[in-house]
């Protein structure tokens, strides 16, 4: 049972590291309890304690994989009980390599992380938010749901999906009280890189997880639909729309292609 208050609450998945953790810290700072979502419970516990410790909140742990069916179901059932105030959908990772060459397996499991289960928690948070007025789901994209980026193919359609779902998902709640806001960094310092197999060198205009995170809270707060932080990849995503689509993908794969 969570004990009950008069603070915000705010549910954050992938919150063991990187812009989850950091979503955590700064959504505790403004004073809301968290509900801690990621696989590694050692780490939640640990970040759990610090923030009830340091920010006089509550803060929840909750264990789950979601390329899982049932930890999905159960972070739904936690949504369903209706005291999540905010959702932040950021658990996600990447692959890279030539699609033929990957292991399908995992594949299938960057859908299921990426897409299945934010669409179903995202479900799940959104009924109570609208039944009640009031609420907010920031679902984290990426600078790649703008365009192909082969070599990473399955993730930026992923990423493309979330964009336009949470899009349209803006559109049709922002007069019932609630904003469904899409975050889309770039390249940020996180372990993503590590998990994806990205060569740092081939990347610009990072971004540290703090950076990203006050971006999303300030679209957020703003009611806006997309936020993509940074000046320089504002005007980057700008020159993609401008650019052919062939020459997008090209100048994407010869970014991401092994080797090169």
């Amino acid at each position: 049972m969570t004990e009950a208050t008069s603070r915000p609450r705010a549910l954050v998945t992938g919150a063991s590291g990187g812009i989850g953790e950091a979503f955590a810290r700064q959504l505790a700072k403004r004073g809301h309890d968290v509900v801690l979502v990621a696989r590694r419970r050692e780490r939640l516990e640990k970040l759990a304690a610090e923030l009830s410790q340091a920010c006089g909140i509550g803060a929840e742990v909750m264990e789950a994989d979601l390329a899982d069916d049932g930890a999905v179901a159960a972070v739904e059932e936690r949504l369903r009980r209706g005291d999540i105030d905010v959702l932040v959908n950021n658990a996600g990772f990447g692959t890279r390599g030539e699609f033929a060459a990957l292991p399908l397996g995992r594949e299938l499991e960057e859908l299921d992380v990426n897409v299945r289960a934010l669409m179903r928690l995202t479900h799940a948070a959104l009924g109570p938010m609208v039944e009640r007025g009031r609420g907010a789901i920031v679902n984290v994209a990426s600078t790649g749901a703008f365009q192909p980026v082969p070599y990473m193919s399955t993730y930026a359609a992923t990423k493309a999906f979330v964009l336009h779902f949470s899009e349209g998902l803006h559109e049709e709640v922002k007069s019932k009280g609630v904003t469904v806001t899409c975050l889309c960094p770039g390249a940020t310092r996180t372990e993503f890189q590590k998990v994806a197999g990205v060569d740092e060198g081939s990347l610009r205009a990072w971004k540290t997880p703090d950076d990203v995170v006050r971006s999303a809270l300030k679209g957020m707060t703003s009611r806006r639909a997309i936020t993509v932080p940074g000046a320089l990849n504002v005007s980057l995503m700008a020159a993609v729309k401008l650019m052919p689509r062939f020459a997008a993908r090209r100048i994407a794969g010869s970014m991401f292609k092994r080797g090169e």
